[in-house]
């Protein structure tokens, strides 16, 4: 049944696709039903996957449960979730390349046929080392029933390749305040996208996210490359549950503007890591407040562990960006291949009552 009620957080009905088309609904792998997957539609060429089937030499590795689907050129699924107005929510979902590297997503949400707010994912880097990575992207409910797409604009010219999706997830977000003794909003991560709880490899904020679209609220993605929402269950993180890792470099920066006194002096004070995920070797955070800059040095083991930095500044505006990145890129040891990198948490601005007095 379409349009069920969903709690705060939690996979969408059937939204891990154990649930499949008969096979008279079915040509081989193709679904020939719009309507065959319970909870879904489908339009396009679809296909119904099951762990361990081969495409050629290459095996298709579905990542929760036995199955997942896969969206041919021009194809897409779409579900309607009743949901509250007026709320931010979150969407999150596994996805796989299986042919085309410039694979992308079309994510959108609307209250009826017309979509009211979308967004692109590109697929083209692989961050996990399992082949898979889970994706986000934020939006605001504009209406108590709404309908999630998610469509595959298509690059290639056979109808059959394309993407694998599995494990549509679903969290409302809410717009965190600023705690006493930080002028940052969300400045432990604690408030986020929907991480999947039996999976290894966190989830994908996609580059170029502004505030009022992020899945990170009062953070914005202002880089080419997608940074990683990381949790305790299965990284090292420095604080509470939840942080972030710059997984790509200079291409992958987090920031935050702030309000500020011109004249008056302020700390911002953070945490440098390690996901304890295999990603070793000397790494370096570029933490930018306005326009001074500090390069915090960190040796990870790849085992864990952190450090606190504190980088005092003048402000100059009433305005001051807050951003951080990673200098260097790297590559986690296991010989996967994947980028990895520094892990940032517990970042707090505080002003300096008094120049030279902490």
């Amino acid at each position: 049944m379409l349009g069920q009620s969903m709690p705060r957080q939690g996979q969408l009905p059937n939204g891990n696709f154990e649930f499949g088309p008969k096979p008279s609904q079915m040509k081989g792998t193709k679904v020939m039903d719009p309507h065959s997957i319970p909870h879904w539609e489908t339009s396009g060429f679809v296909e119904y996957i099951k762990s361990g089937q081969k495409q050629g030499d290459m095996l298709l590795v579905v990542p929760e449960g036995a199955s997942a689907i896969r969206l041919g050129d021009e194809a897409s699924i779409k579900t309607k979730v009743k949901v509250k107005n007026g709320l931010f929510y979150s969407v999150s979902f596994s996805a796989a390349r299986t042919c085309a590297q410039e694979e992308k997503l079309n994510v959108s949400v609307s209250p009826n046929s017309e979509p009211m707010d979308w967004g692109i994912l590109p697929m083209q880097t692989v961050y996990s080392s399992d082949g898979w990575d889970s994706y986000c992207w934020g939006f605001l409910a504009q209406s108590d029933e709404i309908e999630i797409v998610i469509h595959n604009p298509g690059v290639e010219k056979d109808k059959a390749c394309g993407p694998l999706i599995d494990s549509v997830a679903l969290k409302a977000l809410y717009t965190p305040k600023r705690q006493r003794g930080n002028m940052l909003k969300n400045g432990n991560f604690e408030e986020g996208p929907y991480i999947f709880p039996n999976t290894t490899w966190g989830v994908l904020i996609p580059p170029n996210i502004e505030d009022d679209h992020s899945p990170l609220p009062g953070w914005m993605i202002e880089s080419l490359k997608a940074v990683k929402y990381i949790d305790s269950d299965h990284f090292g993180v420095p604080e509470g549950k939840r942080a972030v890792e710059l997984v790509a470099g200079r291409e992958s920066a987090l920031a935050q503007t702030v309000k500020t006194v011109p004249g008056k002096t302020y700390d911002l004070i953070f945490s440098i890591g390690d996901a304890k995920n295999s990603c070793e070797g000397s790494m370096m955070v570029e933490a930018t407040a306005g326009k001074v800059i500090l390069q915090v040095p960190y040796e990870s083991k790849g085992a864990g562990g952190f450090k606190r930095a504190k980088l005092r500044f003048q402000a100059i505006s009433t305005r001051t960006r807050i951003r951080f990145l990673s200098t260097y890129y790297h590559m986690k040891s296991d010989n996967s291949g994947s980028l990895c990198g520094p892990v940032i948490d517990d970042v707090k601005l505080v002003g300096v009552r008094r120049p030279g007095r902490v």
